[in-house]
């Protein structure tokens, strides 16, 4: 099956990824991890995308960001690629390329999804047993949202301010809801959206998005429809 068009619609929230060829490490030391934010703090500011989470793996990045326009966000990717890329080829003396093919992305659901995406991102580390505590990770955006260090790289999402009416209201409301750690379900529920390219929300999200962008936004189901309705058996 062809796959879709990458779905990217203003104003909403994307969860993107982008990965190392063949898994290998695309950050090795400190230097690495601070040249990344550096040059994507620049594109998300010249190509107007915000970012609301993120977190750097050793062979990956994830980012949980919101585009002002249908180009920005794919602006932003190339960019930071035409400058990280020779970065890291001249550092380690090495030459090609250093990404898995095109980023992935999936438009997300805020209101269903949004704080469950940013957990996602930001205990990725955990998870993969690199750290004990989310707090712990440095390149990541968890910190911010807990109130342990402010990341001027990070935009507050609406969703992240309505957890209450100052900020340390906000940041304890975070740190609360980031204790119970995500089920298995919830786990791949948003990774088979995003290595799909599908939109993570509710069937309602859904037929609304196709309605907007006046495309189809999920792979169509297998097999030739019934021209009659077949029997009930």
């Amino acid at each position: 099956m062809a796959r879709l068009p990458r779905l990217i619609v203003p104003h909403q929230p994307h969860h993107v990824i982008q990965t190392g060829l063949n898994n290998q490490d695309v950050f090795l030391d400190a230097e690495d991890y601070q040249a990344f934010l550096g040059w994507l703090r620049t594109a998300a500011k010249t190509y107007k995308v915000a970012v609301n989470a993120y977190c750097l793996m050793p062979n990956h990045v994830h980012l949980l960001v919101t585009p002002s326009d249908d180009n920005g966000l794919g602006q932003m990717m190339q960019w930071i690629g035409r400058y990280y890329v020779p970065y890291f080829n001249q550092k380690y003396v090495r030459s090609g390329t250093l990404w898995n093919g095109r980023y992935k992305t999936s438009l997300i659901d805020a209101d269903v999804y949004f704080m469950l995406c940013s957990r996602y991102i930001e205990f990725n580390p955990v998870r993969n047993g690199m750290v004990s505590r989310a707090e712990d990770y440095p390149w990541s955006s968890y910190c911010h949202h807990a109130g342990i260090r402010p990341d001027g790289l990070v935009t507050d999402h609406a969703k992240v301010w309505e957890l209450g009416n100052t900020p340390f209201q906000r940041e304890a409301a975070y740190s609360a809801l980031s204790e119970p750690p995500l089920t298995p379900e919830e786990i791949t529920l948003i990774s088979k959206a995003l290595l799909k390219g599908w939109p993570l929300g509710s069937q309602q999200f859904q037929t609304a998005l196709e309605k907007k962008v006046k495309r189809q936004v999920l792979p169509a189901k297998r097999g030739r429809p019934f021209k009659i309705k077949p029997a009930a058996e």
